[in-house]
């Protein structure tokens, strides 16, 4: 019955952690540039028990008792599929239309410096630096980063802003001068070694280099003749491409199994109960 207890709490714990997964995709069903995440289980070491030797019988059946020990969850896969695109109208909202491709966003290091950080989140803003100057920054206040990996600065007399081929933005000063800025644009090479830091914020693995790889073997720059591959468009939003009507099947699976789970602990100590009480 100890065993019993054990193998039901065991997988209990993990359909926490996956109810939570889920819950966390719901809450950010609204969120533009949202990538959703779906748990994937396995099974914990399980003991064989084998029939006799002398039994020759033909079965279908496997031959023996398997005991588990409950299950876990593997691994925590991410959807990477593009969100739908919704309109906005608004000078200074950028959905990337191709997959893998994100916006770079500066945000303060550990050491003091700056970290390149990465999402599909483009609505971007304008922040006054003082001086007469502005800079691009995202919803969270942090600079926005050129092809260069610098912020992007400008003179705060912008009167519109517009989208050029390749991820060029466009600045129409008041005296009618035009400047030009390349948004940095880096393309996910292998999206799934990715460390998720926020809802829609991804950054590069602490243990990267523990793997042998580099980071230019999980990102790649679109600079030059490859900033033709960008694909980007102006007043839309990506939004988040989260299924709700999937979500919401699979909380109702997880909450039958821990309501099974969790009735076979109270069977388990009405068992033992029963067994101690036997005079």
């Amino acid at each position: 019955m100890l065993r019993t207890m054990t193998t039901a709490t065991n997988t209990l714990s993990q359909l926490q952690n996956q109810i939570d997964i889920i819950g966390n995709n719901l809450a950010n069903s609204g969120t533009h540039g949202y990538k959703s995440s779906e748990a994937k289980f396995q099974e914990l070491l399980y003991q064989q028990f084998n029939n006799d030797k002398a039994d020759r019988a033909p079965r279908q059946s496997p031959v023996g008792i398997r005991y588990g020990s409950g299950a876990m969850i593997g691994q925590e896969q991410m959807n990477w599929k593009v969100g739908s695109l919704q309109t906005t109208s608004r000078e200074l909202d950028f959905a990337l239309t191709t997959a893998k491709q994100y916006f770079n966003i500066l945000v303060p290091g550990d050491g003091g410096g700056a970290e390149t950080v990465y999402t599909r989140q483009g609505n971007f803003y304008i922040s006054p630096m003082g001086n007469g100057q502005a800079m691009l920054v995202n919803g969270e206040g942090h600079p926005v980063a050129n092809s260069a990996g610098l912020p992007i600065t400008f003179a705060e007399d912008v009167q519109s802003y517009s989208l050029g081929a390749g991820g060029v933005l466009q600045l129409t000063h008041a005296n009618g001068t035009r400047e030009t800025v390349e948004l940095g644009v880096t393309v996910m090479e292998r999206p799934n070694l990715m460390k998720r830091l926020s809802a829609t914020n991804f950054g590069l693995p602490d243990n990267l280099a523990d793997l042998g790889l580099t980071a230019q073997d999980v990102l790649t720059e679109l600079q030059g003749a490859a900033r033709n591959e960008i694909g980007m468009e102006n007043g839309m939003l990506e939004g988040s491409n989260v299924n709700y009507e999937k979500e919401m099947t699979d909380l109702i699976t997880v909450q039958r199994s821990y309501q099974f789970n969790a009735r076979t602990v109270t069977l388990a100590d009405q068992m033992l109960g029963l067994i101690n009480g036997i005079r």
